[in-house]
């Protein structure tokens, strides 16, 4: 849905406006404050005047054109300004009115005629039971809350799914000198979605960062679209996606089930698509602001220069978390900087140029200069910040920040100004950053290193993309694809290995067998040791109930094994007879059918230590084995693959394609499938083996 003329109206009606209520006296006060160019048009049913000017008593008495009416009337009467509305050729609407389907079942009924009648007559509509919209860029702003003065207008495009929030997030914005382009508040979306506004902040040329705060993602179809639009254009999203739940078992009867939470396959997806997902509602505003004032940032090394060698400590700690690295700098920069740093500081990046920047007001400068030529560094990080307090005579401070600004803009890598702490920009702060042309500054070390890190993370993301626009990382929701026939409930390791098996998934070797006898004669066909397991359909866990039997030397332990077994399971008497297998690293790979999402895998640590140290990265499908790679580097225990105390590493492309090709086949299984799991996957060397599979089919 386009939302384009929704969000630049050249006239509105206020429908409902009345000087009892704070929302209509803020919305026309906004509207009036920021610039709108266009007629305002007050409506109340019993007409006389509102907020100091005549009112008309309905839509049909404005003897103009409206392009937006801004509803605020009781919940019953909105439809009958809708329709009223349409008859006059109304096609846009804000609805701030609440008490439809977050007030319960009567409000959901309401709430669905009102999404019924803007389907049958094309209208836009944003809300129910949200605040409006600021458009900053056009200067038109009808919001039904205060707007916290100076409203700074910059690159910022803002979606929240919260009304409450929309106000805080503006302020904070303001308070650290962001500026936005679009800010919106959804409401219940009923008709234009927080994915119609994204697409349109997307093809918007004032917006460079868009910023979301998430609730829920209602379609992760669309979203998934859109992202990648986002992310193609080079148009970083930064979300705040809130909800996480407790880890749910899609599945009781495999082990990935309980390693896959709902939150955990949206932090996947959103990772995939290239989304930066932040924490706090400060790390939303000033990771958009970075990015809006930066851009893409070329690599990961950072040369830091900084007065302070407390904070340089802070920041050595906090780039390592973020995946940063801190080089050290080249031969040519030590020397030029030997010759700037006072003999009582060190030359080493984290660079502390020491508090002889009293001074010395031109230390910190010089040394900024020297860094950024530095041939092995992608960026810079300066320790800085606008003044707070105005002198007696400001010239000086004018002169100094001007002074920076030019070696900033002259700089041959980004440089990424951040304060010590989070503290507002003041007044004059803000006046010296708009007449020196100081940049941006990030509000603290510890929210600009996340803000850095992700930074770093977005512009690989975009890299990638670029090089391979089909993918981009967009998920695939669903498999249309037809499910073997006849495919129902769990299959056990038997079926389970043979239909891998048929895929060309490595397997180990398996024989079916009804007796003892039958299982000694194929350990012997085998060679020993072997491992002798229950065969029985159904199982999930079966060395929990005593199905399994490992390290089989002889006939003897053979036979007492299958008796074992076949007691342990009631009389079940099918059993499969492998060869043992030891050494290596036992992976888990799983594939599990997420809700939302669609086929999720996950790829970790596995064998008995599964769901204990819950080591495991997921990706949404379809991935390729350098997807797979890379999921396998994240895992706390990667160096048990890289090779501990003299082990074999481990062929992690060998390993990759595996995986991948288990992932491409869980695909083309179809929507039946509910989750596929192999548990061992032993990987010794360039071998890589399942050693125990389970399928559970959708019922």
């Amino acid at each position: 849905m386009s939302v384009e003329a929704l969000f630049n109206p050249g006239s509105i009606a206020l429908v409902g406006a009345t000087d009892k209520s704070g929302w209509s006296i803020s919305t026309l006060l906004n509207l009036r404050t920021y610039g709108f160019a266009g007629p305002v048009h007050l409506v109340n049913p019993r007409g006389g005047t509102v907020h100091g000017a005549p009112a008309l008593r309905s839509l049909a008495e404005v003897p103009a054109p409206i392009d937006l009416a801004y509803v605020m009337v009781p919940t019953g009467a909105v439809l009958g300004v809708l329709r009223e509305g349409a008859k006059l050729g109304i096609r846009c609407y804000v609805i701030l009115t609440a008490g439809f389907g977050e007030a319960g079942p009567e409000g959901a009924r309401l709430e669905s005629e009102i999404s019924a009648f803007a389907e049958e007559n094309d209208l836009t509509i944003l809300g129910p039971n949200g605040n409006g919209y600021i458009n900053a860029a056009a200067g038109i702003t009808p919001y039904g809350l205060p707007i916290p003065q100076p409203l700074l207008r910059g690159s910022v495009g803002v979606v929240l799914q919260s009304g409450a929030l929309a106000s805080s997030v503006l302020g904070f914005a303001q308070a650290r000198n962001v500026g936005i382009s679009l800010l919106t508040s959804m409401g219940n979306e009923s008709v234009v979605s927080v994915t119609d506004v994204v697409d349109h902040l997307v093809d918007d040329p004032a917006t460079k960062v868009i910023a979301l705060f998430l609730e829920t993602i209602r379609d992760p179809a669309e979203f998934s679209r859109v992202a990648r639009r986002a992310l193609l254009a080079g148009k970083p999203i930064v979300a705040l996606k809130i909800g996480r739940s407790r880890l749910a078992s899609h599945t009781a009867q495999a082990h990935t089930g309980a390693l896959v939470g709902d939150d955990d396959v949206i932090d996947a997806a959103l990772r995939q698509l290239g989304v930066i997902r932040v924490r706090s509602l400060e790390d939303l505003v000033i990771t958009a602001g970075l990015l809006a004032s930066v851009g893409p940032l070329p690599g990961r090394r950072v040369g830091v220069v900084t007065p302070s060698g407390g904070a340089s400590e802070i920041i050595a700690d906090r780039a390592e978390d973020e995946g940063l690295e801190l080089p050290p700098f080249a031969p040519s920069t030590v020397a030029r900087l030997a010759e700037i740093v006072p003999s009582f500081g060190t030359v080493q990046n984290p660079l502390d140029v020491t508090g002889y920047v009293l001074i010395d007001r031109t230390l910190l400068g010089r040394a900024l200069e020297a860094v950024t030529a530095d041939p092995g560094i992608d960026l810079v990080m300066l320790l800085s910040e606008p003044p707070r307090v105005a002198p007696a005579d400001p010239a000086p401070a004018f002169a100094l920040y001007a002074a920076s600004a030019r070696r900033i803009a002259e700089s041959p890598v980004p440089v990424v100004v951040v304060s010590n702490v989070l503290t507002d920009v003041t007044e004059f702060g803000r006046a010296v950053q708009e007449e020196t042309g100081f940049p941006y500054v990030v509000g603290g070390i510890e929210h600009g290193m996340s803000a850095i890190g992700a930074a770093v993370r977005w512009s690989a993301a975009h890299t990638r993309a670029l090089a391979d626009p089909a993918s981009a990382g967009a998920p695939a929701l669903a498999s249309e694809e037809a499910a073997l026939v006849g495919a129902v409930g769990v299959w056990g390791e038997h079926r389970a290995a043979a239909l891998l098996a048929s895929a060309g998934v490595p397997v180990v070797p398996s024989e079916l067998v009804g007796d003892e006898a039958a299982a000694v004669a194929a350990a012997e066909r085998f060679g020993f040791p072997v491992v002798l397991k229950t065969a029985a359909e159904g199982l999930g866990h079966k060395s929990d109930l005593g199905g399994v039997r490992l390290g089989l030397s002889s006939p003897e332990e053979v036979r007492l094994a299958y008796r074992d077994v076949v007691a342990a399971l009631a009389g079940e008497a099918a059993a499969l007879v492998q060869p043992q297998r030891d050494g290596g690293v036992e992976l888990l790979v799983g594939v599990v059918r997420d809700p939302a999402w669609g086929l999720t895998l996950a790829v970790g640590l596995g064998g008995i230590w599964v769901e204990v140290l819950r080591d495991t990265a997921l990706r949404i499908l379809p991935v390729d084995a350098r997807s797979v790679r890379e999921a396998l580097t994240e895992l706390r225990g990667a160096a048990l693959l890289r090779g501990v105390r003299g082990g074999e590493p481990a062929d992690l492309d060998a390993v990759a394609e595996v995986v991948a090709r288990v992932a491409a086949f869980a695909e083309s299984l179809g929507d039946r499938l509910e989750s596929l799991e192999i548990n061992p996957l032993l990987v010794r060397g360039s071998h890589v083996e399942a050693l125990d599979a389970l399928v559970t089919w959708r019922t």
